[in-house]
């Protein structure tokens, strides 16, 4: 039996300047955030951005796919939340820095855009229900997304980027403070990636990831727990060989059902399709001959090509139960991928605010899934870091080999203390 392909989700998977449509209140619950929000209403939405929202989405997945899966073992990755974590920071993103991110997102975020991941949003509220299975069951979905972006209080942003949190993600900014307490500012968000996760993430971001210097962490999440829609039944469970990648053969449990299943065969590749309840999200399972070759190959124009040729077919499906976590830091890997500036002390983020100069200092990945006879259990979060970081300046020379004045003067008050000229500096008194 051939090595399967490692399991991947695609989840459906994230003082201020303020003016009169700007609002600062406390965060319920969790005690003493306070939230800063632009009171601009949300993008209306066309059905269409949506679509347009998860191809790039898609085609930005496959490429950051490619880069991780050059290293060997398990790996399950949010597409999703990473995107839409970058998102937030494209959208005050200028110049060269925003033109790269454009190029790596296939323009999700650009300003072009901005009503599609707002229609994404939209579309991926409605898929939460109870459903009935074919014997009246009830089957559950809950699927969930959240954006939060976390500030330092005290610093001013632009008007413009308040905006556009509210208008594309329905977004405010959390305030904390990084540089007096950075700790509890780590501590507040990961409680807050946590509550999004039901706990399944509860440290997102590990101690030494932000310092005094960070001004903004973007944070997405996203929790899904789904039934299938036809349940594997549990006393169909046996236990299975398994050929790993490395040709060994291990012993597992496989989960068995024969049903009525959308199914396609292409060259070197089967795939099959398990619906959740409802039918509004699927588990699309490729099966590859040379699981190597075909990951080497694996676009997102592939994938596309595989989800529209699968058709109704009855299938005897053999599905291994699996669980899995992957945590990676994802600042070189989007560097190679082509946006090298916005890590840099050139990048520009000015759209955030034009009173420090932001560079990102780390993307942070962390995603989970456990599947079983009842169905899937996942969840992904996202930070994206920015720190403070100087203009980027060349040196200029100052050398003193003439007469001169000085000031000697009390900075805070701006009073002058002592005034005087140097003429001569070598009549000592």
């Amino acid at each position: 039996m051939t090595a399967p392909l490692r399991p991947i989700a695609l989840l459906i998977a994230t003082s201020l300047a303020l003016s009169a449509c700007s609002s600062v209140s406390p965060v319920p619950p969790g005690g003493n955030i306070e939230l800063a929000r632009s009171t601009v209403a949300r993008i209306a939405v066309d059905p269409a951005d949506a679509a347009h929202a998860g191809a790039a989405i898609n085609a930005f997945g496959l490429d950051l796919y490619a880069r991780m899966a050059a290293t060997p073992g398990n790996l399950v990755v949010s597409p999703a939340s990473i995107a839409l974590a970058l998102g937030m920071a494209r959208a005050g993103a200028k110049g060269q820095t925003a033109a790269e991110m454009d190029e790596v997102l296939h323009n999700l975020a650009a300003d072009a855009n901005p009503g599609w991941l707002n229609a994404l949003d939209a579309a991926l509220a409605q898929r939460s229900g109870t459903f009935k299975d074919a014997a009246g069951r009830d089957l559950t979905v809950a699927l969930r997304t959240a954006n939060a972006p976390f500030a330092q209080k005290n610093m001013a942003l632009e008007q413009a980027y308040l905006d556009a949190l509210a208008s594309r993600y329905g977004a405010g900014l959390r305030l904390v403070d990084y540089i007096g307490a950075t700790e509890a500012a780590r501590k507040a968000i990961n409680a807050w990636v946590g509550d999004q996760t039901d706990q399944r993430i509860p440290e997102l971001l590990v101690p030494g990831v932000l310092t005094r210097d960070t001004r903004l962490t973007l944070v997405n999440a996203i929790y899904l727990k789904a039934a299938w829609q036809d349940p594997f039944e549990a006393s169909a469970t046996a236990s299975g060989t398994f050929t790993n990648a490395d040709g060994k053969a291990v012993t597992i449990p496989l989960m068995h059902e024969t049903t009525s299943l959308r199914y396609a065969k292409g060259n070197g590749w089967q795939a099959v399709e398990i619906p959740y309840g409802g039918g509004s999200l699927a588990m699309t399972v490729i099966l590859p001959d040379d699981p190597a070759a075909f990951e080497r190959g694996f676009d997102a124009a592939t994938l596309d090509q595989i989800t529209g040729a699968l058709a109704a077919t009855q299938v005897t499906l053999a599905l291994p139960k699996f669980s899995i976590e992957t945590k990676a830091q994802l600042a070189d890997l989007l560097r190679a991928l082509g946006m090298p500036t916005a890590f840099t002390a050139g990048a520009d983020f000015s759209g955030i605010t034009k009173a420090t100069q932001l560079a990102i200092s780390d993307v942070i990945h962390q995603a989970n899934i456990d599947v079983d006879e009842k169905g899937t259990t996942a969840a992904a979060a996202t930070a994206v870091v920015l720190r403070a970081t100087g203009m980027p300046t060349h040196p200029v020379t100052v050398t003193v080999d003439h007469p001169f004045l000085f000031a000697l003067r009390d900075v805070p008050t701006g009073v002058v203390l002592f005034l005087g000229r140097v003429a001569d500096p070598s009549i000592m008194r």
